[in-house]
């Protein structure tokens, strides 16, 4: 009897093992990759997301974004020294030691050149905000995941924050009005919102949903970024740039919600896990599309002094299309 228990025992924790994910990370020049691997690697740590762990990276790194550089030696030496990462020279290289990879570069450019060889590769991947430096760039990895077949997601963890999350599930209705806000600093290579305003766009998004027609920037009376979104159906989302992060939804239920607050990194960490392991992607790619659509179409509106600009516009530009706009 005994044997027996330790014979099943033995095939539980076979199973177990090989239910854990090895993950590959890529772009060391954020502090994310620190964070989410002591979510996934280190199981004494009170926010740990099981089923995935962090066991080889590749460097990356931009020379010419100081908040890149200056960084990932440090984060590299930290991932080798506490968690035992191992570092591979190629991206075509790591992959063959992993399950799934995360794309962590906190430069936006060169994403669609590094998920480029993972998703030849197969291997699903979950790709940190921005998900690139360019909505052209963002059409060119679903694209061509699509063509591949390989599972691919992205996303700020402030779409995970209880009240956002609470919202999108209908906890209010159908939203009629949203006001989210986030930190909006710029980075001069990405467009405006790319860098750190993504956050607060996310959370807008995330109880919006799809459905932007048009979208205006302007400034407030303190001079900060005010970005208003005409949905269909009538219904008004705005990003605002502010110092901390939150916001407000209405819903058809007559009621109001806080949303737009950010609850940590497990809570997206296990979206990730969850998707790696199912290939399901929480989020439809159109969702995403149109979220950075929303961005492009924001710093289009600046260049035009503030004039209305249609979604439907940016994207045709961004797959090379000829405008149908009337001039």
């Amino acid at each position: 009897m005994k044997f027996t228990q330790l014979f099943v025992a033995c095939l539980l924790f076979t199973a177990t093992v090989r239910a854990e994910l090895k993950l590959g990370l890529i772009g060391l020049d954020t502090s994310h990759v620190i964070a989410f691997t002591k979510v996934l690697n280190d199981k004494k740590n009170k926010s740990h997301v099981p089923g995935a762990k962090v066991v080889a990276a590749f460097k990356g790194g931009s020379k010419d974004i100081p908040s890149s550089f200056n960084r990932i030696d440090g984060f590299t030496e930290t991932l080798k020294k506490d968690f035992g990462v191992k570092m591979y020279d190629t991206i075509e290289e790591m992959c063959k030691h992993v399950d799934a990879v995360l794309l962590e570069s906190v430069d936006g450019r060169p994403h669609w050149k590094q998920a480029r060889p993972v998703i030849n590769a197969g291997k699903p991947l979950f790709i940190d905000k921005p998900m690139a430096g360019s909505l052209r760039d963002v059409l060119r990895i679903f694209d061509l995941a699509k063509k591949k077949k390989v599972p691919v997601f992205s996303s700020s963890s402030l779409r995970y924050g209880k009240g956002t999350q609470a919202v999108r599930g209908g906890s209010i209705g159908r939203v009629h009005y949203a006001l989210t806000g986030s930190p909006a600093g710029l980075e001069e290579h990405h467009p405006d919102l790319f860098w750190y305003g993504v956050h607060g766009c996310e959370s807008l998004f995330a109880v919006m949903g799809t459905g932007c027609q048009k979208v205006q920037r302007s400034k407030t009376a303190d001079g900060k970024i005010e970005v208003t979104g005409f949905w269909k159906g009538n219904r008004f989302g705005i990003f605002r740039e502010r110092r901390g992060y939150g916001g407000i939804a209405i819903g058809a239920k007559g009621k109001d919600e806080t949303v737009g607050k950010y609850d940590g990194y497990a809570p997206l960490i296990a979206e990730i896990v969850k998707f790696l392991k199912t290939g399901k992607a929480p989020i439809d790619p159109q969702e995403t599309i149109e979220l950075f659509a929303f961005m492009e179409a924001a710093d289009e509106s600046k260049r035009r002094g503030g004039e209305w600009v249609e979604i439907s516009e940016v994207l045709e530009k961004a797959r090379g299309k000829k405008s149908k706009k009337k001039k």
